[in-house]
């Protein structure tokens, strides 16, 4: 199960990335566009070295080397237009154990990546919970039927939260990511772990 940041600053929030470590996250996507790469630098920082592998970089990857991550997200308009931005990243780069993963907003998107992504987001599955206004044209739960990429894993992003959890899976999605599910409940670690133990029950 993947975590994204808050793209927004929040009370607390190291403290909260912190916690949901402990209980047992596997990965956070740092995701905060509005960073320059100085904040970027000094929030990240903040959390404790022995989760630096588990942290995933939306932008600012020139940071890496120095900060100890090894994941790297792609927005969907990089992955199309400015290849380049990610060209090192190849099979002899992975063989370092650095990770990649992008974003995908159709099954036929998602059909068409090559190898460079270990894992894709699919979004939205539902109506967002932190984006007013952002929701699915299509579903994509009868979408996932035409998948033909099982290279790459496909997690569910958009409007998940405790109650579709398990709906989403039976419908063939890999993983799930939260975003509003977390961030947006007065007690975020304890969403996460309502959700957390909805996800491994299945997936056990």
């Amino acid at each position: 199960m993947i975590v994204i940041s808050n793209p927004f600053v929040v009370t607390d929030e190291i403290k909260t990335i912190h916690s949901l470590f402990e209980e047992g996250l596997c990965l956070l996507h740092i995701r905060k566009p509005d960073f320059s790469e100085y904040e970027m630098a000094q929030f990240i920082q903040q959390i404790k070295l022995e989760y630096r592998t588990k942290l995933v970089l939306h932008n600012h990857h020139q940071l890496a080397d120095d900060l100890g991550i090894i994941r790297f997200h792609f927005a969907e308009k990089e992955r199309k237009n400015q290849r380049h931005l990610f060209s090192k990243f190849s099979d002899s780069d992975k063989d370092k154990n650095e990770f990649t993963s992008t974003s995908t907003h159709s099954i036929d998107d998602f059909n068409s990546l090559e190898n460079d992504f270990n894992y894709a987001f699919l979004s939205p599955i539902f109506k967002s919970i932190s984006k007013e206004n952002y929701h699915p044209k299509t579903d994509l739960f009868e979408a996932l039927k035409s998948r033909t990429n099982y290279k790459t894993k496909i997690i569910a992003l958009g409007g998940i939260n405790s109650e579709n959890i398990q709906k989403t899976l039976e419908n063939g999605f890999d993983n799930i990511a939260l975003l509003g599910a977390v961030w947006s409940n007065t007690n975020p670690v304890k969403e996460f772990k309502s959700c957390q133990q909805i996800v491994l029950s299945y997936l056990q």
